[in-house]
């Protein structure tokens, strides 16, 4: 029948853009997780980590050119790195000032200055509250370095002597840095510079940095101020199309700038020459980004390196020179977001800053017209009743009713084909053998009876848009990370942790450590109701009399309950309360039209004995 055609071509088109992601995003993108991963094992037992920053600019020694702020060079050979310490040991290499916030942890190295010791102290490493908390920081020396530093680098051919990794700063005064109490380091030069930095961190994830020179000497001085971020090592990244990690930045007129770090390791190095400029290094949940002035004419440079055979990262900038005349004071400002990558902080930091797209350090994705709003409305709801999973509940409850009038258009006509079906089976029987005047026919009964024949597939093929869009708001958003539902289900973003092939848990095993198999045995507990309720709204219409459009309809809900076993479990729940919703509303939509609801019927037939 015409409107089960419909209906399977809205199912196979859904079907094919979720086969389509698994297969050719999905699937391989784990087997290329699972590869990396093998290989960073394989890496670190062979290979030892950085324990400083390859080539820094060194007192009295070379000078950077103009345009590139210190740092190892993309293409010149670096020394072979020591072998990786500790934690503990790394930072006892230097001596540090402490940093203590509402939201923070760590210290700043005085050997070098560097903001390289920081831990996100609200947010955990698993739902356990009593797990370590996220280190986002790293100083080198450790196994994977990850690091801020700012400074002075000098014009071509001039041997100033400025600051560098090496360098030992001296607080002036005591204390630990905190939100009230910004702190100042001070180094002398010995030849009538004296460089000053004060430091002073928001109850955020802002720190804002100021640099002043001031020229004790005879002499006029050029200095270049600019700022980094360095990693060393690749990361363990997810490796999913829609989700970048990796260099990020809005520069300028040349707009948002992602490099994975594999792309930039085959570049090696781009350059930029903008104003209202911000950029950095992205995980999936935090960043590390330079916030220069907007105003601010700004060098940047996303580049890669290797140090011995470990690859290293960096985004940098370099601002114009500062001309300090004897006697005179240069001061150069920056900020370094350092945190979680919570939309209202970020959104917060863009409008107070007047900053370039900041919102975008958030993958947002192509839908970003969809899914920043609806995450907006999923987190306003979430105020209001305490739970994101509630809040999902009813943001599908209202997008049913925005689309309400399309809806009711659409099943309408569906129930205007129900009632003509025997006229329509006629016409077959009259014209089997003629399959040109058999169209010719029904598209004129369509035409006389007011009947949309594509209807059926506007509720389905609507819902996908939204579908990817509040995948993409459970993917991306720290906010959804760890956020509970009911019973078993305490991180919404995270699959269903129950198993079906193990009995939800009753039997100790675990199936997905199979051979071969284990990626399919995984089915949980949602993601089964998910697909009775699909295979319930799918028996809501009569069953086609073609055996493939039943085997369609048949095998439909049983892939789609394997396929969306491995997502979100939000968007499962989700799922399962549209569809529970969608054949609620087509029962009564159907029935005010004097269609006949043949939900119990055809479930009854398929339980019933055949004869």
């Amino acid at each position: 029948m015409t409107d089960n055609k419909n209906t399977i071509l809205a199912i196979v088109l859904s079907a094919v853009v979720l086969i389509a992601w698994q297969y050719f995003v999905g699937m391989p993108q784990e087997k290329a997780r699972q590869e990396q991963l093998q290989a960073q094992q394989q890496l670190q037992a062979q290979q030892p980590k950085p324990q400083a920053t390859p080539q820094p600019v060194p007192q009295g020694g070379s000078a950077q050119a103009p345009g590139q702020a210190p740092g190892q060079v993309p293409g010149q050979a670096a020394p072979a790195a020591p072998a990786a310490a500790s934690r503990a040991d790394a930072l006892k290499a230097s001596p540090r000032l402490a940093i203590s916030t509402a939201s923070l942890k760590g210290s700043i190295a005085l050997k070098g200055a560097r903001i390289d010791d920081l831990a996100l102290i609200k947010f955990h490493e698993t739902v356990d509250p009593k797990s370590p908390p996220i280190v986002l920081l790293s100083p080198s020396g450790t196994a994977d370095p990850f690091y801020a530093e700012m400074g002075w680098t000098n014009a071509a051919g001039a041997t100033v002597k400025v600051p560098t990794a090496d360098t030992l700063w001296t607080q002036a005064g005591s204390g630990a840095l905190t939100t009230d109490h910004p702190v100042t380091l001070t180094w002398d030069n010995g030849d009538g510079l004296e460089f000053r930095r004060t430091i002073a961190v928001d109850d955020k994830y802002l720190f804002t940095i100021k640099d002043a020179v001031v020229n004790k000497s005879a002499k006029e001085v050029s200095l270049y101020p600019y700022a980094l971020i360095s990693r060393h090592g690749t990361p363990q990244t997810l490796g999913y199309y829609i989700l970048h990690e990796g260099l990020i930045g809005v520069l300028g007129d040349q707009g948002l700038q992602e490099y994975t770090y594999k792309t930039i390791g085959e570049k090696k190095v781009v350059n930029f020459d903008v104003t209202d400029a911000w950029l950095g290094i992205t995980d999936k949940y935090w960043a590390a980004t330079l916030l220069p002035n907007t105003d601010a004419h700004v060098k940047a440079r996303f580049s890669a390196s290797t140090i011995g055979n470990v690859p290293t990262y960096q985004t940098d900038y370099l601002l114009d020179a500062r001309t300090v005349a004897p006697g005179a004071t240069a001061t150069a400002e920056t900020r370094l977001f350092a945190g979680a990558k919570e939309v209202a902080v970020i959104n917060g930091y863009e409008k107070k800053l007047k900053l370039n797209r900041f919102d975008l350090l958030i993958d947002w994705g192509w839908f970003y017209f969809i899914t920043k709003p609806l995450f907006m409305v999923i987190d306003w709801l979430y105020h209001l009743v305490g739970n994101f999973g509630v809040a999902i509940l009813i943001v599908t409850l209202l997008i049913k009713i925005v689309f309400f009038p399309l809806a009711n258009k659409s099943y309408a006509s569906m129930a205007k084909m129900k009632a003509v079906q025997p006229q329509m089976m006629a016409l077959r029987e009259r014209y089997a053998n003629d399959k040109v005047k058999q169209q010719q026919e029904l598209m004129e009964l369509y035409k006389r009876e007011k009947i949309n024949p594509l209807a059926g597939c506007l509720p389905i093929v609507i819902q996908i848009p939204v579908f990817f869009s509040l995948y993409k708001v459970l993917f991306v958003t720290i906010e959804m990370r760890h956020a509970p539902f009911f019973g078993w289900i305490h991180d919404l973003s995270a699959p269903d942790p129950t198993n079906l092939f193990n009995l939800f848990g009753l039997i100790p095993f675990d199936p997905t450590l199979v051979p071969v198999i284990g990626h399919f045995l995984h089915l949980g507990l949602w993601p089964l109701i998910m697909g009775v309720t699909m295979w319930v709204q799918m028996k809501l219409n009569p069953a086609p009399p073609d055996p493939t459009q039943q085997m369609i309809f048949n095998w439909m809900p049983v892939i789609f309950t394997f396929m969306l076993a491995g997502f979100p479990a939000g968007l499962v729940i989700y799922w399962a309360w549209n569809n529970s919703l969608s054949v609620a509303q087509q029962s009564v939509i159907m029935r005010r039209h004097g269609a006949k609801i043949e939900l119990f019927d055809n479930i009854k037939a398929v339980f019933g004995k055949k004869t």
